[in-house]
């Protein structure tokens, strides 16, 4: 067993990693809030865009357009979405999951690999990996990025598949549900055709104006933009949150563990005072 003030010791070790865990929780909390509310308030827009697309792709010939044209997939583009900094649980151990899953798919399908990736532990990945050509790595990606912030992915992305560089651009990156809840999620970004994408009828039956091809030519890009935006705003709310869930375990495992040495405390001190009583005890009787 160990002493009494090893034990104490440990308990002021781990009271001041609770503290710390317990301001990180805060902080992620805080931070998730904002992130959760950039999300969900983008999300519909965001579907409303594949709508249109969709919409657009079905009342004009798009197989002209170049964002549209669909090819036998030889080469494939993986923008890849992670985080900057650990202490998140299994958020980015998921995606690395899901993403070797996507590279062990093209090489069984003699796919050529190539990636994009955001964030700091992607890239610490990705640098490891053989046979896929790294585009372009981006670390300290702003939170809430803007146009101008997502513009040089967009158009690396856009140059490659209007080159005939790559066949197929898809984004992987964590989806939103709810703060103890995130999805790792592979979506297409380009061609930009989503044939799994209903239309509904205030989209069906609203008119384009001035044609549908000047439309296709002016908002393709611009609406390929807002899926790569609301995978931005889903990764974000999904690493917040589990940092904060990460960051509350800790917490309570850091109390638990306090209340366990504290036991372990008050028995090895109630054992140091029962054998000095016995000593103090014995001495008198060798006296007597």
């Amino acid at each position: 067993m160990a002493s009494t003030q090893q034990l104490k010791q440990r308990i002021g070790s781990v009271k001041n990693t609770k503290q710390i865990t317990k301001a990180m929780e805060m902080v992620a909390a805080s931070k998730m809030r904002r992130a959760q509310e950039y999300a969900l308030s983008s999300r519909e827009f965001g579907r409303l865009a594949r709508r249109i697309l969709k919409r657009l792709s079905e009342v004009t010939d798009v197989s002209k357009h170049p964002l549209y044209t669909q090819r036998m997939v030889s080469r494939r583009l993986h923008v890849f979405i992670t985080s900057d900094r650990g202490l998140a649980g299994a958020f980015n151990s998921n995606l690395f999951r899901v993403f070797m899953k996507e590279l062990h798919q093209d090489m069984s399908s003699a796919v050529q690999s190539s990636v994009v990736v955001i964030g700091r532990k992607g890239a610490s990945l990705v640098n490891r990996l053989d046979d896929v050509e790294v585009i372009g790595v981006y670390e300290q990606f702003p939170e809430l990025p803007t146009a101008s912030d997502i513009s040089p992915i967009l158009k690396t992305i856009t140059d490659k598949f209007h080159d005939g560089s790559v066949d197929v651009v898809d984004v992987t990156y964590t989806h939103f549900r709810s703060s103890i809840q995130q999805v790792v999620t592979t979506q297409r970004l380009l061609p930009a055709v989503f044939k799994e994408t209903e239309i509904k009828p205030d989209i069906d039956e609203a008119a384009v104006e001035p044609n549908p091809q000047a439309v296709l030519e002016q908002v393709t890009e611009r609406l390929i933009e807002v899926q790569l935006n609301q995978a931005f705003n889903e990764s974000q709310a999904s690493e917040h949150s589990a940092r904060m869930m990460a960051m509350k375990s800790a917490t309570d495992n850091a109390g638990d563990l306090i209340d366990d040495l504290t036991l372990e405390y008050n028995t090895a001190r109630q054992a140091a005072i029962t054998q000095e009583l016995a000593e103090i005890t014995g001495g008198a009787e060798a006296i007597k």
